[in-house]
């Protein structure tokens, strides 16, 4: 299933960015790949942080 649902959300980055109206629509498309990577990067730090003050206090 999860396959499925990764090759429906497959995008062509470099195909936007040739389609692109000027530049700035680049840079967002940039900002639009990487964010989602950056929030789960940040969740797992943060889920890994408690849970290692969790196991330490006791």
């Amino acid at each position: 299933m999860g396959l499925l649902i990764s090759l429906l959300q497959e995008v062509n980055i470099d195909e936007k960015i040739k389609e692109a109206p000027d530049n700035s629509y680049s840079i967002g498309v940039f900002i639009g790949t990487i964010l989602p990577f950056v929030i789960l990067v940040i969740i797992a730090y943060t889920i890994y942080r408690y849970n290692k003050n969790r196991f330490k206090d006791e």
